[in-house]
């Protein structure tokens, strides 16, 4: 039996992803590049979505041969429809539209929050999990009940995605491949101070807007 087959786009940030993936989860390509800024300086939504643009036609491309597949074996297309940076979601959006209309292929919209959970639960095998979702714009605690995803706990501010890109910005590390990384690699070698962590709202939730300016201050300083 035919195994189905998935051509994915994913833009939702600095990163622009083309994937063919079966319905097992089994990868058959996943090309992408990221929009690279220079130390110091944050990714623009119009900028974001004229590198994803640039991109995106020669990734279709390479997805397609590395997977050794032609578009007449495509099942479904699937796209990011939300949440992200409004202009570069619209990249991946609007060639999706054009790629149904050209292959008559049917389009299937993702959340991206589900997206990685669904994700998670496919490699780790776990049926039921509680979730710990961390990313540049989301920390939430998720779990499923009663049908759907339901989120327990979550930052009152700022997620800690952000809250460690601006301080990347900060000390103008590069974003390359990551502020996150670069920060750990920079610290690594250092010794450990701690400071008290601000925690309000209930028991599952968290703010980070006043670690990040801690962060700022201690620079500064």
């Amino acid at each position: 039996m035919k195994k189905m087959i998935a051509l994915g786009f994913e833009g939702s940030a600095n990163k622009i992803g083309v994937g063919v993936v079966t319905l097992d989860g089994t990868i058959l390509s996943n090309p992408r590049n990221t929009y690279i800024t220079p130390p110091g300086q944050g990714f623009l939504p119009r900028e974001t979505a004229q590198h994803h643009l640039q991109h995106i036609l020669p990734l279709i491309k390479s997805a397609l041969k590395t997977a050794q597949i032609t578009p007449d074996e495509i099942d479904c297309l699937c796209y990011t429809k939300g949440p992200g940076m409004g202009a570069p979601l619209q990249v991946s959006a609007v060639v999706v539209r054009m790629l149904s209309q050209l292959w008559k292929k049917p389009i299937i919209a993702v959340n991206h929050c589900v997206a990685h959970i669904e994700m998670g639960r496919i490699v780790t095998g776990a049926d039921d999990p509680v979730v710990l979702y961390v990313s540049g714009g989301n920390t939430q605690v998720i779990a499923y009940s009663e049908g759907r995803y339901r989120i327990f706990g979550e930052t009152i501010d700022i997620a800690i995605g952000n809250c460690l890109d601006r301080f990347a910005r900060v000390l103008t590390l590069s974003n390359d491949p990551s502020p996150g990384y670069n920060i750990e690699q920079e610290l690594s070698t250092g010794a450990p101070k701690f400071a008290e962590w601000s925690k309000r709202g209930s028991r599952l939730s968290a703010n980070f807007l006043s670690l990040t300016c801690r962060l700022v201050l201690w620079k500064i300083i």
